[in-house]
């Protein structure tokens, strides 16, 4: 593969880490020869419970969910879309077995790093340590609305404050069944309540 080939491959992650924070020609160079694109079918596990996840994921389409099973139950516990990047956090940045499962909930393209590499850059390019130190403030921010949403005792309010935080397209193509466990309620309420937010907003 040219040098050209592996730029255009490799054009979407470099764009997308760009925009965070310029990056050096070096860097550019070592991502390129580095950075991995992989798809998922729709359904597919990416990582299971007990694996170590060694790799950084960034999503160019699809959409993807983290879950974790209890007494024959499946949680989601995340939904991850276009433009964000996702892992297993303990199994990526602390080399341990994970303890959820990652699935793919539709056909799904990434561009993706090894954690090896992931080090060299830390190591190695002052702007990975910038671009990590943004994403980080970003993923607690996420993480915060997360925790927020699993304390709010009321089923009506945690659908309003997931839609308020939410791209309007992703809440249509995220299976009901799976939006229901991440918002801790049944699939037939859920149902009742988007049709109540529906009709509430056709008479706004």
């Amino acid at each position: 593969m040219s040098s050209n080939q592996k730029i255009e491959k490799n054009l979407f992650i470099l764009l997308y880490l760009n925009a965070i924070y310029p990056l050096s020609p070096s860097l550019k160079s070592f991502l390129v020869e580095k950075i991995k694109n992989i798809s998922f079918r729709k359904n597919e596990l990416i990582s299971r419970e007990g694996e170590i996840c060694d790799k950084l994921y960034l999503i160019k389409k699809g959409l993807v969910r983290g879950y974790f099973v209890s007494e024959g139950t499946d949680i989601t516990t995340w939904i991850d879309s276009e433009n964000e990047i996702f892992t297993s956090i303990t199994g990526f940045f602390k080399h341990e077995k994970t303890r959820e499962y990652i699935q793919a909930m539709e056909d799904t393209h990434c561009d993706y790093l090894e954690y090896e590499d992931y080090k060299y850059c830390l190591d190695n390019f002052p702007e990975i340590r910038q671009i990590y130190r943004i994403m980080l403030e970003q993923y607690y921010v996420m993480a915060e609305h997360r925790v927020y949403l699993a304390r709010i005792p009321n089923g009506r309010k945690r659908l309003e404050f997931f839609l308020e935080h939410s791209k309007p397209e992703i809440v249509k193509r995220i299976p009901r069944k799976h939006l229901a466990s991440f918002l801790a309620m049944r699939p037939e309420t859920l149902s009742r309540l988007m049709k109540q937010e529906v009709k509430k907003i056709s008479l706004s």
